[in-house]
């Protein structure tokens, strides 16, 4: 669908911090949006993820540092002027209003002309997939598609960014990923920046262009959902996307790129993530292992760990094992299993590339 949205924009975050009283929720963030990206921000609660939205809407001011939307700074301008628009968890709809009312709300604010008014209506219903609703009452709309006359509303004020906090998470499992796909194209056809909040891993994984992981009001790392799996640069992250395995050990050397690690299971060779540091001998250090990374079997392979079989768990096209080692209790993820191991099968011997072995700081 042709829009006429004004040109996409980059969001750009400098040094900003957040302090709330005593607490610092922002510490320094720095980042740069990309124009029509979907970038996502991920973190625990209260990793600061929803504070630095806030900021970006102007529902924050910051304590410290500025953020500007292509080349203007708007730390200090009013949300209404930011040409941002914000999607919230609870929908934020007024039950008493039609669809078509709560659509044109933040239009009347803006002393649009009537006529202009139901065209855009029209028009954003037609983009949400919701064409004819709006003269329906919210109440009588599903949690889907009420979420849908939420974005709606976003999207009638022609934003050229749409802000997005957690806004799936009251949905059940299907809706969430009919959603997802949804939110993705409405970004992508609409040619909005799109800064999308959640703790759900899967939903960023699925959707984002780029992430950013939170931790303590810092940013963990930032890269393409690949990269922060395959390569996350410490444990914090590793953990936080998708499940992985941790051990503990210690380098016996570093050298182009990968590190030999001594632990209680014998050596392991892994790759280092983070460009801007060389793990030094004697170093304690940890790595991670993603469940699919090990393979279960009995030949010759890199990095090898022998363990008895404690337990497994059959999900169909993948099997699902936890396996008693030296190092603690692997979890490792068999797809198209040929062979299933029982529980309690011993001396079974795991096998992880080195490129598949992350080392990051103990």
């Amino acid at each position: 669908m042709a829009t006429d949205h004004a040109i996409m924009e980059s969001i750009r975050a400098e040094n900003v911090v957040k302090d709330f009283g005593t607490v610092r929720a922002l510490d320094g963030i720095r980042l740069v949006i990309e124009p029509g990206e979907l970038f996502f921000l991920l973190g625990a609660s209260g990793c600061g993820k929803t504070t630095l939205l806030r900021c970006i809407a102007g529902l924050e001011t910051p304590t410290g540092g500025s953020i500007h939307f292509g080349e203007r700074e708007v730390t200090k301008m009013p949300p209404h002027k930011r040409e941002a628009a914000m999607v919230f968890q609870s929908y934020a709809l007024w039950p008493h209003m039609s669809v078509a009312q709560n659509i044109a709300f933040g239009l009347e604010e803006r002393k649009v002309p009537k006529p202009e008014i139901k065209r855009r209506v029209d028009e954003a219903l037609e983009m949400v997939q919701l064409p004819g609703f709006g003269e329906r009452s919210i109440d009588q709309m599903s949690g889907g598609q009420q979420q849908r006359v939420s974005l709606a509303r976003a999207l009638v004020v022609k934003p050229k960014c749409l802000l997005l906090d957690e806004p799936l998470s009251n949905l059940d499992a299907q809706l969430r990923v009919e959603m997802r796909r949804e939110i993705r194209r409405i970004v992508k056809e609409n040619g909005l920046t799109g800064i999308y909040v959640t703790h759900d891993q899967e939903e960023a994984l699925a959707m984002a262009d780029r992430m950013a992981v939170l931790t303590r009001g810092k940013i963990g790392q930032i890269g393409t959902p690949e990269e922060i799996y395959r390569a996350p640069r410490s444990a914090y992250v590793a953990n936080f996307i998708g499940e992985t395995n941790i051990l503990q050990g210690e380098v016996i050397e570093t050298r182009d790129g990968f590190s030999r690690v001594r632990t209680e299971a014998g050596e392991i060779v892994g790759r280092v993530t983070d460009p801007g540091w060389t793990p030094a001998s004697g170093e304690q250090v940890r790595l991670s292992i993603r469940p699919e990374a090990w393979r279960l079997h009995k030949e010759e392979g890199d990095n090898p760990v022998i363990g008895n079989i404690a337990d497994r768990t059959y999900l169909g096209q993948r099997i699902q094992y936890w396996v008693e080692t030296q190092v603690g209790r692997q979890q490792v993820v068999e797809m198209n299993p040929h062979i299933i191991h029982e529980p309690g099968e011993a001396n079974i011997t795991l096998h992880a590339r080195h490129d598949d072995v992350v080392v990051v700081r103990g």
